[in-house]
């Protein structure tokens, strides 16, 4: 009867799950004795055999450094890693390559923004405004910030069902706000924000925003024209492309206006030692050697998922995760963390009285790979008055029988610790 409701999800949404699993070499393999099934992609997700290949062709064939030599090798990586840029920048809709800046990941496209965009804009009394949801990543930097400056963090709240409310996010807008940043969804959540409307609010008081991006990208259509934000962060290793490269897109006039995050080389056009000419955009923001391979790795997991119909892969994604609710819900004493009626493929729970530490463990012994702890969103842990949770979060790579199989091994903790 599995075997039958996962033909019949694939024929609904018209997605060919066997067939994308072929693309995915990591997950055929056996974990304890157990076929693995991987559900930790929030964590960072899987990567397609296109990107593994593309990142030994690098370094065995092209192998250079980018923007500075004329021989061949050179010009191949640059050719290489300027095209990652306009993929991305296509892929995201933005109005020009420049203002798509490599980073290392989204952690670091906000400290860059905190930096170099809201620091000479922050004076004591000020504001920055996020929610009660944000990972640490869009937290800690804001509350050093703060602490530098004599300014407030302000901190919109959610409901129970793990939803921004949307009238007092809007009260906490005022004339000293200079920054709202916020996650477009949640990590430990799963909620979709509704950050179209947000942005539109926030410019109705004429504060500029950055979306933290980190867990939309690999699972929604992003439009940052269409959505108007000022910045958009995210990271290539959620977004099936490799670990160590991510994404700060902001609007040329704000990058224009920015002094550089960092110091070095290619971000420079002259240097004497009276005085530097900064690089034009986006170099003025990537000192140092860039990690060349992680951009045309990310360039290709943009091309593999521009090779799958997006309709059909989201429908599949919202399948799967309506499937594993259901599974979920029909385990007494088990009480999900994030009920939003918008939401990505983020399942988070607790169960019983139960460590997530033990229940993360014992899955193991399945083969079953979830993410416990509090995901580097503490806070919010404590809004729903737990400490921890186990997270299963799913990808388009997943299948129903998967989440079926986590639904038995959770019965099978339940009899462990009766």
């Amino acid at each position: 009867m599995i075997g039958a409701a996962q033909n019949l999800r694939v024929e609904q949404s018209g997605f060919d799950v066997e067939r994308v699993r072929a693309d995915f070499p990591a997950l055929h393999q056996m974990v304890h004795g157990k076929p693995l099934v991987y559900l930790d992609s929030a964590a960072t997700s899987q990567k397609p055999r296109a990107v593994i290949e593309a990142a030994v062709k690098f370094y065995s064939s092209d192998n250079a450094n980018v923007h500075r030599g004329v021989h061949a090798l050179s010009e191949r990586a640059t050719e290489a890693y300027e095209a990652a840029r306009v993929k991305i920048q296509r892929f995201i809709r933005a109005l020009k390559s420049r203002e798509i800046v490599f980073v290392k990941g989204t952690t670091e496209a906000i400290n860059l923004v905190a930096h170099s965009f809201v620091r000479p804009r922050l004076q004591a009394g000020d504001e920055i405004l996020i929610s009660a949801m944000e990972h640490h990543s869009n937290i800690v930097p804001w509350q050093l910030l703060c602490e530098e400056k004599g300014a407030k963090l302000r901190v919109a709240p959610i409901d129970e069902q793990g939803e921004l409310l949307l009238p007092e996010l809007e009260a906490l807008l005022g004339p000293r706000t200079r920054l709202l940043a916020l996650a477009h969804v949640s990590n430990a959540l799963g909620t979709i924000n509704p950050v179209r409307r947000i942005v539109e609010m926030a410019h109705r008081h004429s504060v500029p925003v950055l979306l933290d991006g980190a867990q939309a990208v690999p699972h929604l259509p992003v439009d940052v024209q269409a959505l108007d934000c000022d910045f958009y962060a995210f990271s290539g290793h959620k977004a099936f492309g490799p670990t160590g490269i991510g994404v700060l897109y902001g609007k040329e006039k704000w990058l224009e206006e920015m002094p550089p995050y960092q110091g070095g080389g290619d971000m420079i056009l002259s240097v004497t030692f009276e005085k530097t000419i900064f690089n034009a955009l986006p170099y003025k923001f990537e000192a140092g050697t860039p990690n060349v391979e992680g951009a045309i790795g990310l360039g290709v997991a943009i091309d593999y998922l521009n090779g799958l119909a997006v309709e059909q892969r989201l429908g599949f994604e919202r399948e799967l995760l309506a499937h594993g609710t259901r599974v979920l819900n029909q385990i007494p004493g088990l009480r999900l963390i994030g009920t939003a009626t918008d939401k990505a493929g983020v399942l988070s729970f607790v169960l019983a009285d139960i460590h997530p530490h033990d229940i993360g463990t014992i899955l193991d012994g399945e083969g079953i790979a979830v993410r416990t702890g509090h995901h580097c969103a503490q806070p919010l842990m404590r809004r729903f008055g737990v400490d921890a949770t186990v997270r299963a979060s799913l990808a388009f790579y997943n299948t129903p029988e998967e989440l079926d199989r986590l639904g038995v091994a959770l019965q099978k903790v339940k009899e462990i610790f009766k």
